[in-house]
């Protein structure tokens, strides 16, 4: 459910100020990706080759911002909101360097990172508008329906669908080992609920390990989880009311 921080307006100001700057910087990061979409993937030869060399410039762009950051929040270790912005521009720096470089390896990862910004955002906003219990419930269902779609579009390619395959069991792994990490309370405060997330966790494996049959399953699975991601969002914004 929602996190009941106070009924002040000062006081939900201040809540909302994180997630809000974690959205603007989710837009700002889907926006340079669609413009990489517009010019790169989809633009004229011209345009093609043209950014083909501008994406080589903006992913050492990205990289000397990546240390420059680095090295400030280093020497401004001490304080907290220097430090911070020190490693907002490590983390600005790295991505527009990852999504330059990956891009011009594989126009298919831009698609992939077109998908997990808003993705990221998504769960930024769950985990700073929402309590524990949700936050991980959400998590967990939001990756998962993720790794369905990527197992759909490409987990049953002959080169390299073996690959995308393996990579969905290692998620299966990772959310039955939450589940023991959860049971031995080490997840959650000892007081939490842990109903929902025990059930977001074994709706995400039972959909995972369908996901592994054929992409026609990974598919219905994939709805699925959107479904019960909506659907649990749509419960604990009530239940708040």
């Amino acid at each position: 459910m929602p996190k009941n921080n106070g009924s002040g307006s000062a006081r939900k100001g201040d809540v909302m100020t994180g997630p809000m700057k974690f959205f603007l910087a989710g837009c700002v990061a889907e926006l340079y990706l669609l413009i990489i979409r517009r010019f790169y993937t989809n633009g004229t030869l011209r345009q093609v080759v043209a950014w083909d060399g501008y994406l080589i410039v903006l992913g050492w762009i990205g990289v000397a911002a990546a240390a420059a950051g680095l090295i400030f929040a280093l020497l401004r270790r001490q304080d907290r909101t220097q430090r911070f912005l020190g490693l907002c521009v490590l983390i600005g720096g790295v991505f527009v360097a990852a999504a330059s470089f990956l891009t011009r390896l594989n126009w298919s990862v831009l698609t992939l990172l077109l998908v997990l910004v808003p993705v990221a955002v998504a769960l930024g906003l769950a985990w700073g508008l929402y309590d524990r219990p949700c936050a991980l419930s959400l998590t967990a269902l939001g990756l998962s329906l993720v790794a369905a779609w990527v197992c759909r579009r490409t987990g049953y390619n002959l080169s390299y669908g073996i690959w995308i395959r393996a990579a969905v069991v290692v998620c299966i792994a990772a959310l039955a080992a939450a589940v023991l990490l959860l049971h031995s309370g080490k997840l959650l405060p000892p007081k939490a609920d842990r109903t929902q997330v025990y059930a977001a966790c074994a709706l995400s494996i039972a959909a995972l390990a369908v996901s592994l049959i054929n992409a026609t399953a990974a598919h219905y699975a994939m709805w699925a989880l959107a479904f019960i991601t909506f659907g649990l969002v749509v419960y604990d914004t009530v239940k708040q009311l």
